[in-house]
């Protein structure tokens, strides 16, 4: 069977109508990314990155894919289909596709503060006081500005390939 590798960003749930960060009425209006999206802001104000990632995830759930996250789930039953996506949000795999890539992490997801590789499922809203195994502090499993990208060999083995 051939293989595709797609590669999607912030457009394609737009049409969704979850806002992308760089339009003018975008999701980052009202906030500076320093202040929401960065290891220093959670560490100066975790509530407010908590309470940001929460608002990002309702959006999210309260989302359905769309006709082009449906269409490339369809593709599966003709070819071998790789996504790697920028995107956070889980519509990829709600429309049906099977092997996707979060380059930049995923909403449903939450990760030890101080172990990278401690991972968790979650879904509804994140409270300040969860903790990881160790008691140590939860945080949304996204990367943030000023993060290394810990995907992004996969991502390009599977386009090489």
């Amino acid at each position: 069977m051939q293989k595709i590798v797609v590669l999607t960003g912030a457009g394609i749930s737009a049409d969704s109508g979850l806002r992308t960060f760089r339009d003018t009425d975008g999701l980052w209006e009202g906030y500076k990314v320093e202040e929401v999206c960065t290891p220093e802001a959670f560490a100066r104000n975790p509530r407010l990155v908590i309470d940001f990632y929460n608002e990002r995830r309702r959006q999210a759930r309260a989302a359905e894919p769309n006709a082009a996250h449906r269409a490339l789930a369809e593709l599966e039953k003709y070819y071998q289909v790789q996504i790697v996506t920028q995107n956070v949000d889980d519509l990829h795999e709600r429309a049906g596709s099977r092997s996707v890539l979060h380059l930049h992490g995923e909403l449903n997801k939450l990760r030890s503060s101080a172990d990278e590789d401690e991972i968790i499922g979650w879904q509804g809203d994140q409270r300040l006081e969860d903790c990881d195994s160790k008691g140590r502090p939860l945080r949304p499993h996204i990367v943030w500005f000023g993060e290394e990208v810990p995907l992004i060999g996969q991502a390009a083995q599977w386009v090489e390939a």
